[in-house]
């Protein structure tokens, strides 16, 4: 646990007691705090009560008397589409509003670190597509490379939950839009962009607001080093913003599909390849294309992303290259579930928007696709690029006639549920297809989240195989 330092003797209201909540709260208590808990949830109340922690409906009048700070759970809105009471309460009052990030940002150093030869070191990786991969990658390849690493964030463990850092340790941030916007501490020593495409737009006003929640982790934190995505506009803005020159190796430039020239420091793929530049020299270069743990071009770039990150720590190309080779991939995220017939079968549930589907059936040659679900804004138009990879569409979901429907010129079966869709795709599959859940939607019509809905998946295909795998 990081104790929260700051707050001995005061209280501190936290709003929302998911895992950020109460990860939180045990925090805040460890370092003095005088903490009170709200959710509207009464079983999350009920779990806050158990830890002994005073539970307090903190929308009710003078329920915010006294209190220091307020500790929001990521999913409660605070400003767009419309936010909550207690927050508005609160800014009204004048008291600050802050989240688990921010709580650990303040918090991480301490006086110990004197003691320590090499400082502890903090990797933020964020961005719309890629963010939990490049998160991962980084922590994999830290640990193959025998450095001591912790995963943390929007993946892995809660921020607070971490073991205090060893000396010499890195720590692996994935942080969303939702922990970026808010925290009042952002103070990473590098910081990952991946890429930006529309996503989360009511919550943030729209793609303006987006990227300005993204954007704080370099504006606002300063970062020593910034890997920067410079495939989209906003990446390119970024990246010049935070540069004094061409030649400013503060910035890594990175892409998949485009050479970088210039004198400062690129990584980029093309054709399966990476490449690494800087100063106008090759410094390294891998083969990127027999990776299992990693196909196609958008997986190719959060390798580039990874490969930049563990660089600016001084790691060499070739430990990093034996480790992108064992790297076994994340659940949900283009993960082999099984091979049977000369036909893959490919877990994408957390490919929940358009781009990301996109990306995912660029991937492979010949598709048997399922798709669909509660459908994201913007219709599916951009998935044109990648339909004629596709040998027919399977589609579940409750609106599943109105998502097959915008396919132009694929076939698709609406097959509604996930088990008559499994069951189709399968039955018409052939060798050298890859059967792809790749949903290009939210689950939450059908499923509680996209891992529920990618299990469902992996359960299905490994049953009708007759496969443990």
């Amino acid at each position: 646990m990081i104790p929260v330092v700051g707050f001995a003797n005061q209280k501190v209201a936290i709003l929302g007691l998911g895992r950020s909540g109460l990860s939180a709260a045990r925090a805040l208590r460890a370092g003095g705090a005088q903490v009170l808990c709200w959710d509207d949830n009464a079983l999350a109340r009920v779990a806050a009560e158990a830890e002994d922690f005073e539970v307090r409906d903190l929308g009710r009048d003078g329920a915010l008397d006294g209190v220091a700070s307020l500790i929001v759970s990521p999913g409660i809105p605070h400003l767009y589409p419309n936010p909550n009471k207690t927050i508005t309460i609160s800014q009204q009052l004048g008291i600050p509003v802050d989240n688990d990030i921010g709580l650990f940002f303040r918090s991480f150093a301490t006086s110990g670190w004197e003691a320590f030869e090499t400082p502890p070191r903090v990797i933020a990786v964020t961005g719309s597509n890629g963010k939990s991969t490049t998160s991962a990658l980084i922590h994999h390849i830290l640990l193959e490379a025998g450095r001591t690493s912790q995963l943390a964030g929007n993946i892995g463990r809660g921020v607070l939950d971490i073991d205090p850092p060893e000396n010499g340790g890195v720590v692996v941030l994935e942080l969303s839009s939702y922990q970026t916007e808010l925290a009042r501490a952002l103070t990473p020593d590098i910081a990952v962009f991946t890429n930006l495409t529309p996503d989360h737009l009511d919550r943030h006003g729209g793609l303006g607001g987006y990227f300005a929640a993204k954007r704080r982790l370099f504006a606002e934190g300063g970062p020593d080093r910034a890997v920067i995505g410079v495939d989209e506009p906003e990446g390119q803005f970024l990246a010049g913003q935070l540069s004094e020159g061409p030649g400013d190796d503060r910035v890594i430039r990175v892409s998949s599909g485009t050479k970088l020239t210039g004198p400062g420091w690129q990584v980029f793929a093309r054709k399966g390849f990476l490449a690494e530049y800087r100063k106008g020299r090759q410094a390294g270069s891998i083969d990127l294309r027999k990776i299992k743990g990693l196909p196609g071009a958008h997986n190719h770039q959060n390798a580039c992303a990874a490969y930049a990150a563990c660089r600016s720590l001084g790691l060499a190309p070739g430990v990093i290259e034996a480790a992108l080779h064992s790297y076994p991939g994340l659940p949900h995220r283009s993960q082999v579930i099984a091979e049977a017939g000369g036909v893959t079968y490919i877990n994408d549930s957390k490919a929940t928007n358009v781009d990301s589907a996109l990306k995912a059936l660029m991937a492979f040659d010949r598709v048997r696709w399922i798709c669909g679900g509660l459908e994201k804004e913007g219709g599916l138009s951009a998935l044109a690029p990648a339909l004629d990879r596709v040998a027919k569409a399977y589609v579940i979901g409750r609106e599943a006639a109105g998502f097959a429907v915008q396919l132009d010129g694929v076939e698709a079966e609406v097959c509604t549920t996930m088990e008559s869709a499994v069951g189709q795709a399968i039955n018409d599959a052939q060798p050298g297809e890859t059967v792809l859940l790749a949903p290009a939607a939210a689950s939450f019509d059908q499923y509680d989240n996209f891992e529920q809905r990618g299990d469902d998946f992996t359960r299905l295909v490994r049953a009708a195989l007759g496969s443990g795998q």
